[in-house]
């Protein structure tokens, strides 16, 4: 499934993780994703725009409309991996 491929990448669950509020530069993109190179996260940008997931604007970097439907189908799997890492340590 070409959605998975995408998603499986390095740091791109990370980026539009960090896109999930207002839109952000390169710069500030880059340093809410601490570690990340440049040049990953140029090639993560590209690909996430060219899947039609990411938007650049005059303010910056921000999820598409097809971007915010995906994260806000992460909801359901996040509350399940809340519950399960807490049943993992009480």
């Amino acid at each position: 499934m070409a959605l998975l491929d995408l998603l499986g990448r390095r740091w791109t669950m990370r980026v539009l993780w960090e896109l999930r509020g207002e839109p952000l530069s390169f710069r500030g993109l880059q340093a809410a994703c601490s570690g990340m190179s440049p040049s990953v996260l140029n090639q993560r940008l590209a690909e996430l725009r060219e899947a039609r997931l990411v938007e650049a604007g005059e303010a910056g970097y921000a999820l598409s409309a097809h971007g915010r439907e995906l994260l806000s189908l992460f909801g359901p799997l996040n509350r399940w991996a809340e519950d399960w890492a807490r049943s993992l340590h009480g």
